[in-house]
């Protein structure tokens, strides 16, 4: 009698997952042990293994669109013929597009591939924006010298998610009032202190310079740009239509510039948005990477707690108008600094408080009439210049402060 095995293809799938995971966990185990081998026989400084794997300074871009953080550190570096390792996810990352010399490009790939490399990396300084540092799966590797989080919105740090920059060893700052917060969660928490260094808002003198190359439309209409944050307590999923139906029944222009996030974590609630105005002649979506087309051609802003109010108040100078739609803190550091409960001090929303113009959810349907007697006044005008010299600090050099700094960690 003849005699076959027969797998059903659930049972197969499963058990080609299991050999592949169990293939990976191999492959970088051992990885890790070569590691080690070489730590022991290989040459040091510092503590640090310096052979053909050790490179001084390591930047690492999570997203493409964060390629603006680090032009201006890249272009620095350039200029000095100083080498930099730029990790990379993908080969469409905007770095290739440049002709550099000096700095070494490496596709890594995202998530769990991109940090199987950097948990084993032999480094003089690691920079990076990505959050969650010895918190999450990426972890500090033993042969690192030096891990920089650089902030990427010129806003509070302690608006970052819960415990996001606590174990990195410096901070790079766009201003000096975003030290003070740092310290009492070091405080809180018992944390070493942490070199604070602000060296400004490197994509923020990117979009600066951008600005005067955007000419101007010919014929402009009035123009409300809608760009919230993301999430259930932002301006799209909390309200949606109850917000933006005033807006398209005013016939005023309006564009709505959804947070990057949000198609993937609210596709749902921007197709049913689409769908909605999609026959709507004065209503555009835009998911342009720069953010500034858009602000350069509307008029005024809607917002809630996006940071892209700051972008547009101190690249742009125009009012906006906010809805405080009760953001729920418990999720990020600010949460645990006590005396900020709900948010109160906090300095962007105080700012926020100070510049723009509070909208609540029963004034919606008066929304165009609101809109077109909002006055942008000379107290408003001197708040926000207030906060951009606040938070905006070191404007046009933040490049040659970060290369300066990574230097110093080294050499």
């Amino acid at each position: 009698m003849d005699f076959f095995l027969y797998i059903d293809p659930g049972t197969g799938s499963m058990l080609f997952s299991i050999l592949v995971g169990a293939a990976a966990t191999l492959f970088f185990l051992g990885k890790a042990a070569w590691l080690k081998i070489k730590i022991f026989f290989s040459g040091k400084k510092d503590g640090l293994v310096v052979d053909s794997s050790y490179r001084k300074y390591v930047i690492y871009c999570e997203d493409k669109r964060y390629w603006n953080t680090f032009k201006p550190i890249l272009d620095e570096a350039e200029k000095r013929k100083t080498e930099v390792t730029y990790f990379v996810a993908t080969d469409k990352d905007p770095v290739f597009e440049q002709d550099y010399k000096f700095i070494k490009i490496e596709v890594i790939g995202e998530g769990n591939a991109a940090f199987a490399k950097l948990n084993m990396l032999s480094a003089g300084v690691v920079l990076m924006t990505t959050l969650g540092l010895q918190v999450y799966q990426l972890k500090r590797s033993k042969n690192v010298k030096h891990y920089a989080h650089i902030l990427h919105a010129a806003s509070d740090a302690t608006m970052y998610r819960l415990f996001g920059i606590d174990y990195f060893d410096s901070v790079l700052l766009s201003g000096d009032y975003q030290k003070a917060d740092i310290r009492t969660l070091e405080f809180q928490r018992n944390l070493p202190e942490k070199e604070l260094v602000t060296v400004g808002c490197p994509y923020l003198d990117v979009l600066d310079s951008k600005i005067s190359s955007l000419s101007s439309e010919e014929n402009h209409s009035f123009t409300v740009l809608v760009s919230p944050s993301w999430g259930k307590d932002a301006l799209l999923s909390r309200y949606g239509e109850k917000l933006l139906d005033p807006l398209v029944d005013s016939g005023m222009r309006v564009i709505v510039r959804p947070h990057p996030q949000s198609k993937i974590s609210e596709s749902e609630v921007l197709s049913k948005l689409e769908k909605r105005y999609e026959n709507e002649p004065n209503v555009e979506w835009d998911y342009n990477g720069d953010n500034i087309i858009a602000m350069k051609k509307s008029d005024i802003m809607i917002s809630d707690f996006s940071g892209i109010i700051y972008d547009y108040t101190f690249l742009f100078d125009k009012p906006v108008m906010y809805v405080n739609s009760g953001l729920d803190l418990r999720p990020y550091d600010a949460y645990d600094l006590s005396e900020k409960e709900n948010g109160k001090n906090i300095w962007q929303f105080q700012a926020l408080r100070s510049f723009g113009i509070e909208l609540k959810e029963e004034q919606f349907s008066g929304l165009a009439e609101i809109i077109r007697s909002a006055s942008d006044s000379k107290e408003l005008a001197d708040a926000r210049k207030k906060a951009k010299n606040e938070a905006w600090m070191n404007r046009g050099k933040a490049g040659k402060a970060v290369v300066d700094f990574m230097i110093s960690k080294v050499e």
